[in-house]
């Protein structure tokens, strides 16, 4: 599959993809989320030396200010149902990625957008970034994860007032939220992102592969994930990255791990 309106870049270890959709906010429409799903399910787990991905959008006014909402005007109950299963699907690649996801939110993150966000790992604001889901404006709800992602960052009090209001918040008070790990100046999103991939691509990858499940196993399958992390944490026990590691402490050198 070529990419249309995903840009690419691949330096580093670290694969940037710009969602080049200038004109119309970057608005998700039918060909970027199959391209969104391209990447996380067939192009990015095959690239060799791969330590993380950061989304975000081309321009200086929006990371994604939504869904192209043109597209709904011909939807009716069960092909509305099959579009949100579909996007949700497609976000859960993006939240279960074995690899660091951080979208740098340049802009407006709105209803998709903002669930495109939450979708990842980690989120770097700009300055000047908006957050919300303003869904109820349309007489709709968000359909790709926003009412449970959002109500797990926030919690329950203030995810009700952002979804029944429709309400946007700053990059400030997002982060005073818990909504965003970050905020930084303008324009310094990205390389904010890669920061932190590179910081984490020093770690032994399979340790964060199973951080990332165990993480997200608690929002999913709530008390039982407790057992997900005990049994993970034993099979790393006998992975030669955490002899490694242990060796390297003990010795007060940089560990090399090589994902075995």
């Amino acid at each position: 599959m070529n990419f249309e309106i995903l840009n690419i870049q691949f330096e580093d270890g670290i694969l940037l993809a710009t969602i080049s959709r200038e004109k119309a906010l970057n608005a998700l429409n039918k060909q970027t989320m199959l391209e969104i799903r391209y990447l996380f399910e067939a192009y990015a787990p095959d690239l060799e030396g791969l330590k993380g991905v950061i989304l975000t959008g081309a321009g200086a006014k929006a990371f994604v200010a939504g869904a192209d909402i043109k597209e709904f005007s011909s939807l009716d109950a069960a092909t509305g149902s099959a579009l949100s299963k579909n996007g949700q699907d497609i976000f859960f690649l993006i939240e279960n990625f074995p690899k660091p996801v951080i979208a740098a939110v340049n802009g407006f993150a709105l209803g998709a957008g903002c669930e495109l966000a939450m979708a990842c790992h980690m989120r770097i604001a700009g300055e000047k970034a908006r957050f919300g889901q303003p869904e109820v404006n349309l007489g709709l709800i968000p359909g790709y994860g926003g009412t449970q992602r959002l109500t797990q960052l926030v919690g329950k009090a203030k995810s009700m007032e952002l979804h029944l209001t429709g309400d946007m918040i700053g990059a400030e008070e997002a982060h005073r939220l818990r909504l965003v790990n970050h905020v930084v100046p303008q324009g310094e999103e990205v390389a904010k992102a890669k920061e932190i991939i590179t910081k984490i691509g020093k770690k032994a990858p399979i340790a964060i592969a199973k951080a990332i499940e165990c993480i997200n196993a608690h929002f999913n399958e709530g008390k039982t994930a407790y057992q997900k992390e005990y049994q993970h944490f034993g099979a790393l026990i006998e992975t030669e990255d955490m002899k490694e590691g242990v060796a390297a402490f003990v010795e007060k050198r940089t560990a090399n791990f090589k994902g075995i």
